[in-house]
């Protein structure tokens, strides 16, 4: 199958489409490193050359700063795109005086930020908290109009014990109501969740119809995990899928050997193990690693778009190239066969 990065892909009845590869924004938030002004602007420049017209965002994603740099490059543009944030997250400052929430515990996926904005999250998925993030969001973007938003990280993975106040909040709360009638009333163009657990968007299909989700990491090239029981589901119920984390947090990108990460932390050695095999077998293809994992996930019928982050515009235009490289149909049963045996 021949698809290249620019090609547009419907999200089921809302009138949206998103290029088959968009771009996320969270390494310009200082996800790992610092990522300086200048070369984040060139980031979102690079891949608007591209031809890439998907750009995912976020509150968090260096407290706010991401957000104020795709507003800052997307409001000047006046090629259509579309562009997706997410809810679930309000911003504060620490103040003399000002009470405040308990700090809520360390999220395990939430490796810091290297240059974020002097604010602090606070939790908040009910209708209030839906729609305040709306407004603040906006603000900060610059922009009439967003055209997706994602409930961010609802689910116990982020949240542990405390999840069920949350989901309480979306659904008992009112949270997924502020979203209908954001929707309704035409302020956002679709909805749904932007989490590293598919389960959760399994529960939440109980509760309400969802347009599209990002779910990162849970269906790649070395983690099937959703691949039997969720992706199904998702295309029966016309939820359009964008998938993060393709490179499950660099280490399918990243040459042999050295640090590698996987799932925001350090990789134990039986994952680089798995990893070295598939590895091997692009070696005997001929082929980068990172072009089969750019690739694999947009195979599957279910998936609209694969959403990859960059911290240069080098980068981006490297990730366009592998997303491009012709593959064998021979060479994913070869790794299909090296993963089950490794």
């Amino acid at each position: 199958m021949h698809i290249d990065a620019t090609t547009r892909r419907k999200v089921g009845e809302t009138g949206l489409e998103l290029t088959a590869l968009g771009i996320g924004t969270a390494p310009l938030g200082g996800l790992y490193a610092d990522v300086p002004m200048d070369q984040a602007l060139g980031v979102l420049e690079a891949a608007w050359e591209a031809g890439i017209r998907y750009v995912d965002t976020a509150p968090m994603y260096g407290m706010t700063r991401s957000e104020h740099i795709a507003g800052h490059v997307l409001r000047e543009k006046t090629e259509p795109f579309v562009l997706s944030t997410k809810v679930g997250r309000l911003m504060t400052t620490e103040r003399a005086g000002r009470k405040l929430a308990p700090e809520p515990p360390k999220n395990p996926l939430d490796p810091g930020w290297q240059n974020g904005l002097p604010f602090r999250e606070v939790f908040d998925y009910s209708y209030d908290g839906i729609m305040r993030s709306y407004d603040d969001s906006q603000q900060r973007l610059g922009l009439a109009k967003l055209d997706l938003l994602y409930v961010h990280d609802i689910g116990t993975v982020t949240h542990g014990a405390a999840n069920a106040d949350h989901w309480a909040a979306l659904t008992r709360g009112g949270g997924f109501r502020a979203l209908q009638e954001l929707k309704e009333a035409g302020d956002i163009g679709g909805f749904g969740l932007g989490v590293n657990e598919w389960e959760v968007i399994r529960d939440a299909l109980e509760e309400t119809d969802l347009d599209c989700c990002m779910l990162a990491g849970r269906y790649s090239l070395l983690d099937r995990d959703a691949e039997q029981t969720f992706l199904p589901l998702a295309q029966k119920r016309g939820v359009a899928l964008a998938l993060g984390g393709v490179f499950n947090s660099g280490i399918l990108a990243k040459p042999r050997g050295g640090r590698q990460k996987f799932n925001y932390a350090d990789a134990d050695p039986a994952i680089v193990a798995r990893v070295d095999a598939l590895r091997d077998v692009c070696d005997d293809h001929g082929v980068p690693l990172a072009a089969a994992a750019i690739r694999f996930p947009i195979r599957h019928p279910a998936v609209t778009s694969v959403v990859i982050g960059a911290k240069t515009a080098d980068q981006v235009r490297q990730n366009v190239a592998w997303f491009g490289t012709e593959l064998d149909d021979t060479l994913w049963s070869d790794l299909d066969a090296a993963l089950a045996s490794a």
